[in-house]
């Protein structure tokens, strides 16, 4: 049994088949996909509300031939005080693997200790694995072309984040440019700085602390091959809204600021968006936006991680 809890529970190797199957699913959707999940059921437990993770895993777990089950927390005794571990061990009973929303990072590593089902982090306060390998899959795509070598097409290319880089995007960012050679440069208010938490599981998994981080957009985005961003309040910080907005203000992308990339760089946003503050809408309508293939992608590439957990070889 496998877990994805975190960018690194896949191996170089195990992440490069990933984005590999994933390109065969995009290809092959509506198509004859293998039913790896035949006679399966995955219960999907959300904390927090979502549009793109919640319809991509729903659609991709039937998509491979399982049922998906969609548990909001305060429907389930979990939200009337159940232990974290007794609900593993209840729903292992049941299905088949679990995807989980939640806050605290520490609920799906108390859930994948406890169970005995595949368990896969669909967001914490921490880390967004499956986004990051979303989004490294849709650079791969435009960098490595139709047939070449997806994640040796990432080793090397520079990708800045801007905006509260001690929250998940930024983590993720962090741990998952480790595993696919990437350099990554990270800008924000000094208070917002990568924090002990993803410097500690660095130094755990024997990985260099090489990430860059500035509080000059301009210097951060000096060469850089990709430019991203995130909302800067989040699920849990609407109170801290007005704050934010005056902070984070010099870390807006703006046209001007993504001119300063390389002249072919993209722009991501793992969305929703809100222009006017953390991006332009210029920036958001500019040709080398790939917003809305980052939000398909999600689909293919989760699949195509459901499908490595379960194990089964897809295509010969």
């Amino acid at each position: 049994m496998k877990h994805f809890l975190k960018e690194t529970d896949f191996t170089a190797a195990q992440a490069a088949e990933v984005f590999s199957l994933a390109r065969e699913f995009k290809r092959k959707r509506g198509g004859h996909i293998p039913p790896v999940l035949a006679g399966q059921s995955w219960a999907m437990i959300f904390s927090k509300s979502s549009t793109r993770t919640r319809v991509s895993f729903d659609v991709g777990i039937h998509e491979l031939g399982g049922h998906p089950l969609f548990l909001n927390k305060n429907d389930i005794q979990l939200g009337r005080g159940e232990s974290i571990e007794d609900t593993a061990r209840v729903l292992s009973r049941f299905v088949h693997g679990l995807v989980v929303r939640t806050y605290d990072h520490a609920e799906v590593e108390r859930l994948a200790a406890a169970g005995t089902i595949p368990v896969v982090n669909a967001l914490t306060d921490f880390l967004h694995p499956c986004q990051i390998y979303t989004d490294a899959f849709t650079a791969a795509e435009r960098w490595a072309g139709p047939d070449g070598d997806l994640f040796a097409s990432l080793k090397g290319r520079k990708v800045v984040f801007l905006g509260d880089t001690i929250f998940n995007m930024a983590n993720s960012w962090i741990l998952g440019g480790s595993l696919f050679g990437m350099k990554v440069a990270l800008a924000g208010p000094a208070d917002k700085a990568p924090g002990p938490e993803i410097q500690a599981l660095l130094k755990r998994e024997g990985r260099k602390l090489d990430y860059e981080f500035t509080t000059d957009p301009y210097e951060a985005v000096h060469g850089a091959d990709l430019v991203y961003t995130d909302v800067w309040t989040s699920m849990g910080q609407e109170e801290e809204a007005g704050e934010r907005l005056a902070e984070m203000k010099p870390y807006a992308v703006t046209a001007k600021l993504f001119a300063a990339a390389k002249p072919d760089a993209l722009f991501m946003h793992c969305l929703p968006a809100h222009p006017g503050e953390e991006v332009e809408q210029a920036v958001l309508d500019n040709p080398r936006s790939v917003i809305f293939d980052e939000a398909e992608n999600r689909l293919h590439v989760q699949k195509a991680i459901l499908a490595s957990l379960a194990a089964h070889q897809i295509f010969p």
